[in-house]
């Protein structure tokens, strides 16, 4: 049980932090803790609080599933990978975000202390929750 329980932790934490991609452009400064990982039938359910320092970045990347999340705390820019401002969530708002390589975006903290979120990860067994995509051209990350 012990052994299943951290080869669990280790796999949610290396989403976050293993660049899956040649080129990918990893998170900095970024933690997450994952509350708990549930499956049914084919489908990963996972459940993370992720904090965002100020002058951090969730790094570029996309999810093979769609991901809710709520913001508790501070304020999240997010981008399209067309390097437009996708949106500006401030505490008590949910974000919504769409499976697939179409979707690549990047979350950041621009303000002066730490975004919390809390996130429902769906992803397909076996599969990451989040895949570290390659800066599309844009000047910042």
């Amino acid at each position: 049980m012990r052994r299943a329980l951290l080869a669990t932790a280790f796999l949610g934490l290396s989403a976050v932090f293993l660049p899956a991609t040649a080129n990918a452009t990893p998170g900095h400064g970024i933690t997450a803790v994952t509350v708990f990982d549930h499956v049914a039938g084919d489908t990963d359910y996972v459940f993370k609080e992720i904090t965002i320092e100020p002058g951090g970045a969730t790094g570029w990347h996309y999810h093979p599933g769609p991901v809710l999340a709520w913001v508790k705390q501070g304020v999240l820019t997010h981008d399209k990978s067309d390097c437009t401002l996708d949106g500006v969530y401030r505490p008590g708002q949910f974000i919504q975000e769409q499976p697939g390589s179409g979707y690549v975006h990047i979350g950041r903290n621009l303000g002066s202390t730490p975004v919390v979120l809390e996130v429902l990860y769906e992803a397909p067994v076996g599969q990451p929750v989040a895949i570290d995509a390659p800066n599309p051209g844009c000047d910042f990350s």
